[in-house]
């Protein structure tokens, strides 16, 4: 059980070297996917719609067989040893697969005993607590909301106490107020010890909550680095200068800046950061008599990374790997 392979404490909480996915009829979903997760993280996997997460996911949790490679979940092989690596991972799917005739504590009871959790080990009530269901753990889950179901399905995949928990689109159709509360137990169960790994089409989301990031496209990991060194990945600065007089600046007046006149007296000045820095764009605005009023600087963000990778730079890697 999860439990017991806590005591060995693998660096890694998932490892997959060469993972290869071809389903019946020919789609490729998966090419040779090296990837690694740190125990411990907060783990996020991007990428466009059918870029190949889900059947990473369901590889992992032995719901989809592999075509090749290896993987291991918290040190386990799944191949060698599959019940024991099931048990060290809980998903939390994007489908809302819930029995409508059982009560949230009848379905957590039920998912316990299939994991062979002992009746005295089982923390049916504290799940139902700590994600808020407390009051509803006897009522219908037909009755129940989306945002409720959807963190129903967060406490059936904790019903074994796995050490790594995958959340896949946890957020999707949740109000605001429901994504904050769902956002911080995921964070509490990631301070107790859990390695998470998310993946979310809210960008946003997975910018302020992810220490690390993989980004997957057309089956392929296309970048994995922490999320500030993804981000740093684009190196382009904007700046945006208010004047303090009209003033026409021509095109070409500042060699190596790209200079536009948004207004009498609005420029946007666009550089690298490896080739100018702002007190030097500053002092060439000084010298050449240009008084400002005011500045505001633009800064690249996980969305940028996103599609200039999925949209761009990875073409040209995916046909270089060709």
């Amino acid at each position: 059980m999860a439990g017991n392979a806590a005591q060995a404490l693998p660096d890694l909480a998932i490892e997959a070297n060469g993972l290869d996915k071809t389903y019946r009829g020919g789609k490729h979903a998966l090419r040779s996917v090296d990837l690694a997760v740190p125990r411990g993280s907060l783990f996020g996997l991007l990428g466009p719609n059918g870029a190949g997460k889900s059947t990473f996911i369901n590889i992992l949790a032995g719901l989809v067989l592999k075509t090749a490679g290896t993987a291991r979940v918290w040190g386990i092989d799944i191949d060698h040893r599959p019940r024991d690596a099931r048990a060290a991972i809980g998903v939390v799917p994007q489908e809302l697969n819930l029995d409508a005739f059982f009560t949230p504590r009848e379905l957590l009871e039920v998912q316990a005993g299939l994991y062979g959790v002992p009746p005295a080990e089982r923390r049916t009530l504290e799940i139902l607590e700590a994600l808020r269901l407390g009051d509803k753990a006897d009522a219908y889950a037909r009755t129940l909301s989306g945002g409720m179901r959807r963190r129903l399905l967060v406490g059936k995949a904790l019903v074994h106490n796995p050490p790594v928990l995958v959340l896949d689109e946890p957020t999707a159709g949740v109000d605001i107020e429901l994504r904050q509360q769902l956002w911080e137990y995921v964070r509490e169960l990631h301070a107790a010890g859990t390695t998470i790994v998310l993946t979310t089409h809210y960008l946003e989301e997975a910018e302020e909550l992810c220490d690390t990031i993989a980004i997957i496209d057309e089956g392929r990991v296309i970048a994995c680095d922490s999320t500030q060194s993804l981000i740093g990945r684009l190196d382009d600065k904007v700046l945006r200068v208010t004047l303090s007089s009209d003033r026409t600046v021509a095109a070409n007046e500042f060699p190596g800046l790209t200079v536009e006149q948004a207004g009498p007296r609005q420029l946007v000045i666009r550089y690298q950061q490896r080739e100018a820095q702002v007190g030097e764009i500053l002092g060439r605005l000084n010298a050449a008599g240009l008084s400002i009023a005011d500045l505001s600087t633009e800064e690249p963000d996980l969305e940028d990374v996103f599609l200039a990778l999925t949209r761009g730079d990875s073409a040209e890697q995916r046909a270089a790997a060709e």
